[in-house]
C-alpha cells in the first residue's frame, strides 16, 4: 500500500542534513557563550549557587547538547549505511527528519519535560543569532523538506515497505551475530513470560536466569581470563536493548552484574578479581547494588550507613532503600561510611558483602539483616526492597581493594557504564513500544481500513521510528567512546537523558495508537508504558543528569 502524500527524498552526500547540523552547532555555541557567564565565577569556574538559581536555562542547554549530538550521530549513521553499500533511503530520511525537528524546536525553544519549557531567547538565541544559524538558508530548506508531515509520511511509507525500521548501524560481524541471537532469544523466551511476571508481580524464574547465564549475559564485559566473553560496551548495549525489548526486568538483570564487575575490575584486589569475577560471569552469583538511602538518593556523598571496625572485620549499621533484586542476590556491593569524622565522600568505603540468598518465605535469612518489599507499578521481576542492617558482621577482606575512603571514587568509575546501559534499556523499551504500536496499527481495522492508513497514526509511528533510531545511535556513540578508554561521562549522560525521554514518549504514543485498548492490562503496551516511566528516575534522575551534563559542556 502506498501512503499519500509523500516526498522524493534525494540529497547528494546528505548535504542538507550536514548544513542543518552546522546550523545547530552555531546556535549551540551561541547559547553556551550566553549561559556560561550566568553560572560561573569571575575565574570561570562553575558556581553551584548560580547554577541552582538558573536550573531551567542550564538544563535547557543540556537538552540542546543531547539533541545536537544525536543529530550528528544520525548523520554519521546514514553515511555509514550508505558507505557499506546498502540502500540508505530510510536512514537518510531518519537523519533529515530528526535534524529538521531539532532546528524547528530550538528556533523557538524546547520542552525539557512535559510541563517545563525553555524559550530560545533565554538561551541567548536572539534574532541576529538565529539569522546566522537556525534561520540560515540551508537550515530553512531542510526544515521545509524534512520538517513536516510529508517527510513523516515518507518515513512510514519506507518502513512499511521494508518491513523494518531502518538498519541498526552495527558495523561488526560478530556483534551483528550477537544481535540476531538475542533478538531470537528475546522473541522466543523473554517476551512470552513478560506479561505473567508483570501482572503477577513475581520474580523472574531461576530457569530463565540460568539460560541467560548459559548465553553469557552476566559476563559480557568481563575479560576472558575471568570467564567472561569480553564483548565490550557495544556488546553490552546490543544485548541489553534486545532483552529489554522482550521485558525490562530481564534486560535489567545484567545491570547489577555490570556494576559489580566494573567495581571489582577497576578497584578490586587480585584475590577479589579471581574469586568474584568468574562467579559473576557464570551467573553463580547474583549481585545487587546497595547504595541509596531513604534520605539520600542522588546525594550519595552524604549517606549515613556506618561501617565500624570490629576485631578483624566490620559491623554494618544503617538503612538502605530501592535495592533491586535484594532478596535473591548473593553479593551486595555496599557503600557505607567507614570514617565518621571525614566529611562527605572522603569517609566512604565500598564493600563486597556475601549474603545468603533469600526465599519467598524468608527473604533475608542473615543475622543482622531485615528487609521489606516496596510495591511498584512497573519494572517488576526482581522486586525492590528497603533493607536495614543492625550489627551485620562482614569480614575484613570484604573491603573493595583493601582501601578505606575510596568508595565514592570507586563507584563514580562505574557511572559511565551504568548510564550507557540505562540508555540501552531506554532504546529497548522504545523499540518495544514502536513494534507493538506498528503491529496493532496494521491489525486493527476501523471504518473498513487499517488504522495505519490514517495520518495521525502513521505519522506518530514515523516519529517513533526517527526518535528511537536517534536514541540508539547516541547510545552506540557513548558505548564506543567508553570502549576507546576516553572519558565519556558527558556522552554517557547525554545518551541516558535522551534515550529515557524517548522511551517514555514512544510508550505514551504507543498507548495512544492502541486507543482504549492501550489502557487495558491485557495489552502489553500498558506494561511498556509503566516500565518506561522509571527510566528517567534511576541511575541519576534526569534533573540531576541535566545538571551534570551542563557543567561538563561548560567545562569543555
Amino acid at each position: 500500500m502506498v501512503l499519500k502524500p509523500s516526498i522524493d527524498w534525494a540529497v547528494p552526500d546528505l548535504s542538507l542534513v550536514e548544513a542543518g547540523v552546522r546550523a545547530l552547532e552555531g546556535a549551540f555555541d551561541a547559547a553556551k557563550a550566553h549561559v556560561k557567564p550566568l553560572v560561573t565565577k569571575d575565574d570561570g569556574r562553575f558556581d553551584a549557587d548560580k547554577g541552582n538559581e538558573r536550573q531551567q536555562i542550564l538544563h535547557g542547554l543540556s537538552y540542546f547538547a543531547c539533541e545536537l549530538e544525536a543529530a550528528r550521530q544520525t548523520l554519521a549513521y546514514a553515511r555509514a549505511v550508505g558507505a557499506a553499500g546498502k540502500k540508505a533511503d530510510l536512514e537518510e530520511l531518519i537523519a533529515a527528519v530528526f535534524t529538521a525537528g531539532c532546528l524547528r524546536r530550538w528556533r523557538y525553544g524546547s520542552d525539557i519535560s512535559g510541563l517545563e519549557q525553555i524559550p530560545a531567547a533565554e538561551l541567548g538565541l536572539t534574532p541576529a543569532v538565529l539569522a546566522e544559524t537556525l534561520d540560515s538558508a540551508g537550515a530553512r530548506v531542510l526544515v521545509e523538506r524534512a520538517g513536516g508531515t510529508a517527510a513523516l509520511t515518507a518515513v512510514a511509507e519506507l518502513a512499511d515497505g521494508r518491513g523494518n525500521f531502518g538498519d541498526m548501524g552495527i558495523d561488526d560481524d560478530l556483534l551483528r551475530e550477537v544481535q540476531s541471537q538475542f533478538q531470537r532469544f528475546s522473541d522466543d523466551v523473554v517476551a512470552p513470560i513478560a506479561e505473567h511476571v508483570h501482572r503477577k508481580d513475581e520474580l523472574i524464574g531461576l530457569d530463565l536466569i540460568g539460560q541467560l547465564a548459559e548465553q553469557g549475559v552476566f559476563g559480557i564485559t568481563i575479560p576472558e581470563q575471568y570467564g567472561g566473553s569480553e564483548l565490550g560496551k557495544m556488546g553490552m548495549v546490543i544485548v541489553t536493548e534486545e532483552l529489554t525489548r522482550g521485558y525490562i526486568g530481564v534486560g535489567s538483570l545484567g545491570t547489577r552484574a555490570e556494576i559489580a564487575a566494573e567495581l571489582i575490575l577497576t578497584g578490586g584486589t587480585d584475590e577479589q578479581k579471581q574469586y568474584w569475577l568468574p562467579r559473576i560471569a557464570a551467573g553463580e552469583v547474583l549481585p545487587t547494588a546497595v547504595f541509596t538511602e531513604p534520605n539520600f538518593g542522588s546525594d550519595l556523598a552524604n549517606i549515613k550507613t556506618r561501617a565500624t571496625k570490629n576485631g578483624d572485620g566490620w559491623l554494618i549499621n544503617g538503612q538502605k532503600t530501592w535495592i533491586t533484586h535484594g532478596s535473591r542476590a548473593d553479593l551486595m556491593t555496599l557503600l557505607a561510611r567507614s570514617d565518621a569524622g571525614a566529611p562527605g565522600y572522603k569517609g566512604l568505603s565500598m564493600f563486597l558483602v556475601t549474603k545468603t540468598r533469600g526465599t519467598e518465605d524468608d527473604p533475608f535469612p542473615d543475622e543482622g539483616v531485615t528487609g521489606s518489599e516496596i510495591p511498584v507499578i512497573g519494572y517488576r521481576g526482581m522486586k525492590e526492597y528497603e533493607i536495614s542492617f543492625d550489627d551485620f558482621k562482614i569480614p575484613s577482606e570484604a573491603l573493595l581493594g583493601g582501601e578505606e575512603g575510596r568508595g565514592f571514587k570507586q563507584l563514580m568509575e562505574t557511572f559511565e557504564s551504568a548510564r550507557i546501559q540505562t540508555a540501552a534499556r531506554g532504546v529497548g523499551l522504545a523499540r518495544a513500544g514502536l513494534e507493538l504500536a506498528y503491529r496493532y496499527a496494521k491489525e486493527r481495522k476501523q471504518f473498513a481500513r487499517e488504522i495505519f492508513d490514517f495520518p495521525r497514526v502513521y505519522q506518530k509511528i514515523a516519529r517513533m521510528i526517527v526518535d528511537t533510531q536517534a536514541a540508539r545511535q547516541l547510545t552506540y556513540f557513548a558505548a564506543r567512546m567508553k570502549e576507546s578508554g576516553k572519558r565519556c561521562d558527558l556522552e554517557a549522560g547525554m545518551a541516558k537523558l535522551l534515550a529515557t525521554k524517548v522511551a517514555f514518549y514512544v510508550a505514551d504514543a504507543g498507548v495512544q495508537v492502541h486507543g482504549g485498548n492501550g489502557y487495558a492490562e491485557e495489552y502489553p503496551i500498558s506494561r511498556v508504558f509503566c516500565d518506561a516511566r522509571v527510566l528517567s528516575i534511576f541511575e541519576g534522575a534526569n534533573e540531576i543528569q541535566a545538571h551534570v551534563i551542563a557543567r561538563r559542556v561548560l567545562e569543555d
